[in-house]
């Protein structure tokens, strides 16, 4: 049931995004845009909520409700960036805005972008892993939770392993393909 609702909330995002850019640039309805994308917290709000019911049914952690956990932070740390990303295209595309910036592929730039990538990934499992957390302390019973101490650890893991790639750009920039 929890998997449903995760997917039905990863889309329900996504619905909000391109409801909201569909208003703002084909029918020139800015605060209804406005008002659409900033239901897209909502969801998780609802996706947290339902997780935490669930859990507190007596249901067995499981790993969609440590997913659900990982969404959130994911959806909280990137979400800015994900909806910029999308009004970027969809300006361009149904506005005549400008064509989107490329993320940088060589050099110090591409390092940098690296960089910031990692920081909004450890803002994400910062995140997440606090929501994790949390639903443990409310549930209380290590039986029911395991799951989720699994989720934090695989998670750290993955995180340790993209410090390592994404600073390693720093130490050994990546040359044009000219040069190479």
């Amino acid at each position: 049931m929890i998997t449903a609702f995760i997917i039905g909330c990863e889309i329900g995002f996504w619905v909000f995004v391109i409801a909201g850019l569909f208003c703002r640039y084909i029918l020139k309805r800015k605060k209804l845009g406005a008002g659409l994308l900033l239901m897209t917290p909502v969801v998780d709000l609802a996706l947290l909520i339902a997780t935490l019911l669930d859990l507190r049914s007596g249901a067995v952690a499981t790993f969609a409700h440590g997913i659900a956990a990982v969404y959130i932070g994911v959806s909280i740390a990137y979400g800015h960036r994900m909806i910029r990303w999308a009004d970027e295209r969809f300006a361009y595309r149904f506005a005549n805005g400008p064509a989107p910036v490329k993320k940088p592929k060589t050099g110090t730039a591409h390092a940098r972008h690296e960089r910031i990538g990692w920081l909004l990934h450890l803002l994400a499992w910062l995140i997440g892993c606090a929501i994790l957390y949390g639903i443990i302390l409310v549930v209380d019973d290590k039986t029911h939770t395991e799951a989720l101490f699994n989720i934090v650890r695989g998670w750290s893991l993955i995180l340790g392993i993209d410090f390592l790639v994404s600073f390693s750009y720093t130490l050994f920039p990546r040359g044009s393909k000219e040069t190479m």
